[in-house]
């Protein structure tokens, strides 16, 4: 089986944009999948390949992802929030970075609700 098809869960997850600078070679029978990202991507990313190798013996897979900082910050939206007033509270961080870095929440940036949970980017 190639090394690709036998990681495809692997590289397809990479491969949206939960990795930056993600790199993805093949040399002497081992594939490398490098790149940075988040914690909780690279968590999954450690059990997809639980998955395909539970006992992690087949030693045909460098998986390099580094960390892109600490935590993710978590805010749970008030009644009378804004994207916009959330983002006056984080230097740097505007409206559409907030609806970016939400899309799988937030549908419409001009509806967001009382207790739902956002990414604070960085």
């Amino acid at each position: 089986m190639d090394l690709k098809d036998k990681y495809s869960k692997i590289i397809d997850f990479s491969s949206k944009p939960n990795v930056d600078n993600l790199s993805i070679s093949e040399n002497d029978g081992v594939l490398y999948i490098s790149g940075t990202a988040s914690e909780s991507v690279k968590e999954k990313l450690w059990d997809l390949y639980n998955q395909i190798d539970p006992d992690m013996r087949s030693g045909d897979m460098v998986l390099d992802i580094k960390s892109t900082g600490g935590s993710e910050q978590i805010y749970e939206i008030k009644p009378g929030d804004s994207l916009s007033k959330i983002a006056q509270h984080y230097p740097g961080v505007t409206w559409q970075k907030l609806y970016e870095a939400n899309k799988d929440v937030i549908k419409d940036p001009n509806v967001i609700h009382p207790g739902q949970k956002i990414k604070i980017p960085k």
